[in-house]
């Protein structure tokens, strides 16, 4: 199994603009929040208790992510949380808000992510590795994890890989 370094320095390869990880800091979670909204129907409801696919989602990606790095992976798990249940709120409104929030959401999320690979000259990772789509909220997280000076030795050791 690859480690966080692997996935994360394969997935840096492609974002080396500055430029295109800006725009990955605004598309990704508004892609993420988009997809969590349209999953966030059906949902059932069991004293209390709610099931969307938009749980269950977040359930695995966070089992996955904690596997990685236990810090990161709580903080993944976090965000995840509050997109569920922002995607619960949205989900609860009539069908066209529905859609319009998740379907916008996830178009203009796609928008930012384009111009970035512009700006880079390459092609987004996930056409490589469909493990792209799964690594690019983490590697969000990252980046202002590193932006704050945090977990230092595991951004080193993904910008060692680097010329």
């Amino acid at each position: 199994m690859k480690t966080i370094t692997d996935h994360l320095a394969d997935y840096a390869a492609y974002h080396r603009d500055r430029r295109n990880i800006a725009t990955h800091l605004i598309g990704i979670p508004m892609i993420v929040i988009a997809l969590q909204i349209l999953l966030s129907r059906p949902h059932w409801a069991f004293d209390g208790w709610f099931l969307s696919p938009a749980l269950i989602v977040a359930v695995v990606a966070s089992f996955f992510y904690l596997r990685l790095d236990r810090p990161l992976g709580l903080l993944m798990a976090v965000l995840l949380a509050l997109t569920v249940i922002l995607g619960v709120q949205v989900a609860a409104l009539s069908t066209t808000l529905w859609l319009s929030w998740g379907i916008g959401l996830f178009v203009v999320g796609w928008i930012f992510q384009f111009i970035g690979h512009f700006f880079e000259g390459r092609k987004p990772a996930f056409v490589d590795d469909i493990m792209g789509l799964a690594i690019g909220p983490l590697f969000v997280v990252a980046e202002v994890v590193f932006m704050l000076g945090l977990k230092k030795d595991l951004h080193q050791a993904i910008e060692k890989r680097f010329p």
